[in-house]
């Protein structure tokens, strides 16, 4: 099969591309970064993405099977958007459908809504809705949290539990997290990509923590004590903030603080995906958190 994924140079698509390669798929990617060095040389034809020039998107995925969209953005930055990733979208959408694509897999959020007033959550709404309305047959893949080696979020909780003698906690940190391993993430893309059944799935991990609870165990494995200071959200994100002018990087946005408290990265189906977060952690204890991982330096540098 000829397969085509979005951003197989970042991160949940690197983990897609890999597995689609493993079992003998020719693989192409459509990606920011057509230049950007990568694993995968002479392996992964690269194009860029042609959002405002349909006709050459619609090139590139000519002959293509199946389309494994992870693209998206986690906040505005410039003329980059959420409401115009959304966009971007639908015209990839309609490109692949006039390209001959079969199926599309995408990736997507638990709990999307489009009555949300979140743009994270409202936005991949909308992009549900122009799968359903493609005609191509899909699979609809709802992720939580992603963790994994090249991940930002459990990743630099370590790192600023490493570094500060306390961590602010928004509200009493009571809300929940259920994370899923990208390996699993993607293991699960490919398994339905070989499928032709329409499906819309959760695709989550065994384990849920509070937030409290989750910092405590990541404090634990890495070897710090977790001195967690409930307080005002807004306090909190203004404390984020300023750590995220001396890391140069956006560390946290209110938006995400909102959906957060709000327990939408927690599913009511069961788990579809084995890997724990806290086996992992204690497997990767050496590494998790030592560096810092920027989410501007890897998607905007």
């Amino acid at each position: 099969m000829k397969s085509a994924v979005t951003g197989a140079f970042s991160y949940s698509g690197k983990y897609i591309a890999q597995k689609l390669l493993a079992k003998g798929d020719e693989v192409i990617t459509l990606t920011g970064h057509p230049d950007r060095a990568h694993m995968f040389a002479g392996r992964i034809k690269a194009y860029p993405f042609n959002f405002d020039r349909p006709q050459d998107q619609v090139a590139s995925l000519h002959g293509v099977d199946v389309l494994y969209n992870t693209y998206w953005v986690r906040f505005d930055k410039g003329s980059t958007t959420q409401p115009g990733a959304v966009e971007s979208v639908k015209r990839l959408i309609r490109s692949a459908a006039e390209a001959g694509v079969k199926r599309i897999v995408h990736i997507s959020i638990t709990n999307p809504s489009l009555d949300s007033h979140l743009p994270y959550f409202l936005g991949k709404a909308q992009m549900e809705q122009a799968v359903l309305a493609s005609g191509m047959s899909y699979a609809i893949l709802r992720p939580t949290v992603l963790f994994g080696r090249e991940d930002v979020l459990v990743n630099n909780m370590a790192w600023l539990l490493r570094r500060f003698p306390f961590m602010p906690v928004m509200g009493q940190g009571d809300y929940r997290l259920q994370p899923v391993y990208v390996d699993d993430l993607a293991r699960l893309a490919v398994e339905w990509g070989g499928c032709s059944d329409n499906t819309v799935m959760d695709a989550v991990g065994p384990e849920i923590f509070s937030f409290a609870d989750l910092l405590r165990r990541i404090a634990e494995t890495v070897g710090r004590p977790a001195r967690l200071v409930p307080m005002n959200p807004s306090l909190a994100l203004v404390l984020s903030q300023i750590v995220s002018l001396f890391t140069q990087d956006v560390i946290l946005t209110r938006h995400e603080v909102q959906g957060l408290m709000a327990d939408l990265l927690v599913s009511s189906q069961p788990p579809t995906c084995p890997t724990r977060l806290s086996d992992w952690l204690l497997e990767n204890r050496s590494t998790v958190g030592v560096e810092y991982a920027s989410e501007l330096k890897k998607h905007y540098d």
